[in-house]
């Protein structure tokens, strides 16, 4: 077993026993979808690609693509984007 995949084993059996969310214990990205409409993205590292059709956003275990129609960024903040538009997936890659 490698060194990053025993640190990953501990850190989530540690935010288990402690009851921490994995956004917080793990820094895995928190991803709120509201209907078709709008995506809010917690925990990025910052957006790879993006046109109205597909945003791709740089996450600790790697990307979050959102494709859809009429995509547009609503929000960047450090630690917080918001894409709306016609959402017709979102993915994990």
């Amino acid at each position: 077993m490698r060194w990053r995949e025993v640190r990953e084993q501990v850190k989530r059996k540690a935010a288990l026993a402690l009851e921490l969310p994995g956004e917080v214990a793990l820094d895995l990205p928190k991803i709120i979808i509201t209907g078709n409409i709008q995506v809010l993205i917690e925990n990025h590292r910052g957006i790879v690609a993006y046109s109205p059709e597909l945003v791709k956003i740089l996450v600790e275990t790697g990307e979050v693509a959102v494709s859809g129609e009429n995509l547009s960024l609503k929000s960047i903040v450090q630690d917080e984007i918001i894409i709306e538009g016609d959402i017709h997936a979102v993915t994990f890659m």
